[in-house]
């Protein structure tokens, strides 16, 4: 892997393996239990030493980047109850829990001569990580990814394209965080095969120029992003296979893949094959998959594809009655790579997880909420049947931003709605009433965007405040959120 800018800001695959076996010995005679072990910091090789020394130990890790806010950090180490928490990058939180942070961490790999027994690797059934994800209620939750739920994804996700198993050592480009289950993907598909990750920090990709200099040194031959990072390079013409002529193949998940997008990407990239996925973070990463050719680029919208092997996809309606080809229902997943459920909250686990039994196997399943139908075996992505939307890759539900709003001096009440357009999430809208009137809005929404900042990540602060006297209500005593109209194509 390349990135960071430190100590190890390069590793080999020797290097990777000795280095985490080395903090797994550790971790080993360190720690009492096998509680999972929370994973701070951001776009560093070292990050990935810790991943593997967690699952190496037998423990799962559960990856937490910079980006997130401080209070957000520490709920989630309250939800986890760790053990230690293994800091790459600057961490200081107001609980108790131990943190090894980065000086420990590189005390401890030139400290340690011993390694891990492979007996006591992470197998199985075994939880492997934990990815954190919005919650409605203002709180996030878990979700517990296995062991065995990981190889076989990585066992399909290896076929993708025109199949990434065939003994060359790719580069892959590493766009999203670790602690977004997008980075799964490039992660875990680079080290079974043997590639190179090449991560593209925070920092950089923040500057375009900055950004197409990294991209062409890169080298990169697999492309792993949301749709809309790859929008924001299209709009600037020096990005085309002239830049990067090594680019054969992209893979999108995340949000829903624009005809529009496919056509420029295939007009700057006319060699590299584009693939579309779907699939959330409770069936890991991604469960479908289809090639976009220049004759299915005709077709509005895109097809998400074909279920992986080991899995089924059901449209069902609100009785969870199976419903037949073209009609428009939930998407439930049932397969081999579906969660286990949500860490630490039952509650939770058993609104959304069940089982079902295919082909006379018993496999768990996971209700969506999403929106879709099933035609000719593609599956087609319909959008949210709640308030959980998907902007720039990133899922949010909606009230997880209102709960945040609602903290803020003087907010009394709060919706928060999507932007469409072209059938994708553009921008969020806040709409807020006020204990008083302010003579100056702009500066009013600029105060609360600030001060929201502190509570949640940058991609889930409004584009734009709206300040009412009072919120809409529909008959039945609920926000009326049609009225507000942020909904509009």
């Amino acid at each position: 892997m390349r990135g960071g800018g430190h100590k190890y800001s390069s590793l080999t695959w020797r290097e990777l393996d000795i280095l985490s076996g080395k903090l797994a010995a550790r971790l080993c005679r360190d720690c009492r239990t096998n509680t999972p072990v929370v994973v701070y910091g951001h776009k560093d090789p070292l990050m990935l030493v810790c991943f593997l020394a967690c699952v190496k130990s037998g423990r799962a890790y559960c990856p937490v980047d910079v980006s997130v806010p401080l209070n957000r950090v520490e709920a989630i180490i309250d939800a986890v109850k760790p053990e230690l928490v293994l800091a790459v990058e600057p961490l200081k939180t107001s609980g108790g829990t131990l943190v090894m942070d980065r000086a420990g961490i590189l005390a401890a790999l030139e400290q340690e001569t011993g390694t891990a027994a492979p007996e006591r690797y992470v197998s199985a059934d075994d939880v492997f990580y934990i990815i954190f994800t919005s919650g409605s209620t203002g709180t996030p939750k878990g979700v517990q990814i296995t062991r065995d739920c990981l190889d076989h994804f990585i066992q399909w996700g290896i076929t993708l394209g025109r199949g990434l198993d065939d003994g060359k050592r790719r580069v892959f480009l590493n766009q999203a965080p670790f602690s977004f289950d997008l980075s799964v993907m490039d992660l875990y598909l680079s080290l079974y095969t043997g590639g190179c990750l090449f991560a593209l920090s925070k920092e950089v990709q923040g500057d375009m120029n900055t950004l197409l200099s990294a991209l062409e040194q890169s080298g990169a031959e697999v492309w792993v992003s949301t749709p809309s990072f790859a929008d924001m390079c299209l709009a600037d013409k020096k990005f085309c296979d002239a830049l990067a002529s090594r680019l054969s193949l992209f893979l999108f998940c995340g949000e829903t893949l624009t005809n529009r997008t496919a056509d420029r990407l295939a007009s700057a990239f006319p060699k590299a094959d584009i693939v579309n996925t779907y699939g959330p973070t409770e069936s890991t990463v991604a469960v479908t998959q289809v090639r976009i050719t220049p004759e299915l680029r005709l077709e509005t919208p895109l097809p998400v594809g074909e279920e992986k092997p080991g899995t089924w996809i059901f449209i069902q309606d609100e009785e969870g009655r199976d419903l037949p080809d073209g009609t428009v229902g939930e998407i439930v997943i049932a397969g081999d790579s579906v969660s286990t459920g949500y860490w630490k909250r039952p509650d939770l686990t058993e609104r959304a997880f069940g089982a079902r039994i295919v082909e006379g196997v018993r496999y768990r399943t996971y209700r969506t909420g999403d929106s879709g139908m099933k035609r000719n075996g593609q599956l087609y992505y319909q959008g949210r049947m709640d308030f959980q939307i998907k902007l720039h890759g990133y899922r949010i539900e909606l009230g997880d931003i209102e709960g945040n709003l609602l903290k803020l001096e003087g907010v009394t009440a709060a919706a928060v709605l999507p932007i469409m357009r072209e059938g994708k999430v553009r921008s969020l809208t806040a709409y807020v009433v006020a204990e008083r009137h302010s003579s100056d809005n702009f500066a009013e929404g600029q105060r609360l965007r600030g001060d929201l900042r502190a509570l949640v990540p940058e991609y889930m602060i409004p584009k734009k405040f709206v300040f009412l006297d009072r919120l809409p209500m529909t008959n039945n005593g609920k926000v009326d959120r049609r009225a507000l109209g942020g909904n509009k194509k």
